[in-house]
């Protein structure tokens, strides 16, 4: 991880963390991955388990955890000793870690359908351009949504949204957004990401990132 990165995360963790936090924060290897990946920890708990993962705990590798090839730079992604079950009924042996949040990596070519039982909408949906080129009558609707099946999918469900200001004498604060997150990308045919994201940025008195 850059250095500079590796900082803004480690201020930011600091910051998030209540004082009575600390015991429950600070054994990283008693994170459950399944509780990661549902976005039930806390921002900070999670911080401390992505940057133990190849840290001094050397938590991957304790799982064993096999780092995989990926054709996405953004991601990090392992292959897991078993599989484990995630959004109910999904399986997987497939996880992909980006710069604020960790994913399952489903077998599943049609994120709508996991989308639609979490109630989270496509951001990017395309079902305005494909009610215009219907009207348009160059093709029928069946014919236009046939020709566009892999269509970029980007959706989220924001669960936690808090704004900390700076305490008096303070100079830093937080505001923290955890989002359970479904997309695709074109890197991954075939492929639906799950998962959530654990956002801290550090802000100012004004309540603006610094």
């Amino acid at each position: 991880m850059r250095p500079k990165l590796l900082t803004a995360v480690l201020l930011a963790t600091a910051l998030s963390m209540p004082a009575n936090a600390a015991d429950e924060s600070s054994d990283p290897s008693a994170v459950k991955l399944e509780d990661a990946i549902e976005c039930r920890l806390a921002a900070s708990t999670y911080n401390g388990f992505a940057l133990a993962l190849n840290g001094e705990e050397r938590i991957a590798s304790k799982r064993h955890w096999v780092p995989a090839d990926s054709r996405n730079t953004l991601m990090n992604e392992y292959d897991l000793p078993t599989a484990i079950t995630v959004a109910g009924h999904y399986s997987t042996r497939r996880i992909a870690f980006t710069a604020n949040g960790v994913l399952a990596v489903l077998d599943l070519s049609d994120p709508t359908t996991i989308a639609r039982e979490q109630k989270i909408e496509n951001s990017v949906d395309a079902s305005p351009l494909i009610e215009a080129m219907t009207a348009s009558g160059r093709a029928t609707r069946a014919e236009i949504e046939a020709a566009t099946k892999s269509r970029k999918f980007l959706g989220a469900k924001v669960l936690t949204d808090r704004t900390e200001l700076p305490e008096a004498g303070g100079v830093f604060g937080t505001h923290t957004i955890i989002s359970r997150n479904i997309s695709n990308v074109s890197t991954h045919p075939g492929k639906t990401f799950y998962g959530c994201s654990y956002r801290i940025d550090v802000i100012g008195k004004d309540g603006k990132p610094l």
